[in-house]
């Protein structure tokens, strides 16, 4: 199956998630919005022009006649079909939750330069963005990290992964927030690091991983910038002085 994914360009966002698993599974998929007229196909589905349902924002994913909306119900969906999470039941409820707490971190991370949301610049809520970071710094990024360390080092079937002893989509999400801290809070995650050594070991070794590899270091890869979710604003990283 060709799958297709819509998101828009220009930014890793909420896409990244999807792509990293797509990539890593090989699957065959188009990145519909960077095609050409991608962006009229993206606004028929929004506007209801193309669906009876709608999707509210990308990212949304087109797998035949089904269409799934939002990160963690599209990589509920594409677990199985990917072999990127276990057979049972239990377990993929399990994967599932671990993702819905990455989505929780995920618009953290975001509100850290929008605080008063997006439809203002970061220019207009700096004073904000100023305050919200640092008590994101100080508080909800260790609590985050630490249940994710916690997780890992409870896993006694492979502490290597969240769930199970395999690489799961989970994995592969939790890569994607560190290398996005890293861009984006490069001094609050190196003093964090050395409290969560098992997250810090498992990005790195998606990282390595040879198709997550190949995709890095490929054009298709969107390089992180100011314009996502991951943002550096050196004023904003202030354990950095």
């Amino acid at each position: 199956m060709r799958y297709e994914l819509y998101y828009w360009p220009g930014i890793p966002g909420r896409g990244e998630f999807i792509r990293l698993a797509l990539e890593e599974a090989g699957a065959d998929y188009v990145d519909v919005a960077r095609e050409a007229g991608g962006l009229d196909a993206v606004a028929g589905y929004l506007e209801g022009e193309t669906t009876q349902r709608p999707p509210f924002a990308p990212p949304f994913l087109k797998a035949g006649d089904i269409l799934v909306s939002h990160v963690a119900n599209i990589l509920q969906f594409l677990g199985p079909r990917l072999g990127l999470v276990p057979a049972d039941e239990a377990t993929r409820y399990w994967a599932h939750g671990l993702q819905l707490t990455i989505t929780d971190f995920t618009l953290e991370v975001h509100d850290t330069h929008h605080p008063l949301g997006p439809s203002l610049y970061y220019e207009d809520q700096k004073a904000e963005a100023l305050r919200r970071s640092a008590a994101f710094i100080e508080d909800r990024l260790p609590k985050f990290l630490g249940y994710f360390e916690r997780i890992l080092r409870a896993n006694t079937t492979g502490r290597e992964h969240l769930v199970g002893d395999t690489l799961s989509y989970v994995d592969l999400s939790l890569y994607h927030m560190v290398a996005g801290l890293r861009y984006a809070f490069p001094a609050a995650l190196a003093a964090v690091g050395p409290d969560v050594p098992r997250v810090i070991a498992l990005a790195d070794h998606v990282a390595e991983r040879a198709a997550i590899r190949r995709y890095l270091e490929s054009p298709h890869r969107i390089p992180f910038n100011e314009d996502g979710i991951f943002r550096h604003y050196p004023e904003l990283d202030r354990t950095g002085g």
